[in-house]
């Protein structure tokens, strides 16, 4: 039985139940919230540079970490974002939230941790909702 759960599990991970919004998929959306805490994290506070995915972006393919993500199981996707969230968690604790980002936003301004953080727990409201009804149309489960 668990089994069979799985593999339907794993198959609707993948599908895109919204017409207007391809790439929303439960595999895209929870690579998409890894490298956006990614970009925030080490590009933007850290200063380092542009790795994985992202670097791939285009005009024509803005989300290329939400594309690729239907290629990778969703538990390894679960587990790599686990991971990296408990790096982040470390990484808030050793820093001040007044410490100011090594790379400035687009718009010149210099955020500090503080901010990193609200725009993050913004961003990753906004698609846990995202998540929620994607999994509903997938599964046909409310309230779960």
């Amino acid at each position: 039985m668990y089994a069979a759960a799985g593999a339907h599990m794993a198959e609707a991970s993948r599908k895109a139940p919204l017409p207007g919004s391809p790439l929303m998929t439960l595999c895209g959306l929870i690579s998409h919230l890894r490298w956006v805490e990614y970009y925030w994290f080490h590009v933007i506070f850290l200063g380092e540079e542009l790795a994985g995915p992202l670097t791939e972006a285009t005009d024509d393919d803005p989300d290329p970490e939400m594309r690729t993500a239907v290629g990778i199981p969703l538990p390894r996707l679960l587990a790599e974002y686990e991971e990296q969230s408990a790096r982040y968690r470390r990484l808030v604790s050793e820093h001040d939230l007044d410490s100011t980002a090594k790379r400035p936003l687009s718009d010149g301004r210099r955020v500090d941790l503080r901010w990193v953080i609200l725009h993050l727990v913004e961003e990753t409201s906004r698609h846990n909702g995202h998540l929620d009804v994607v999994r509903e149309l997938v599964d046909g489960r409310t309230g779960a």
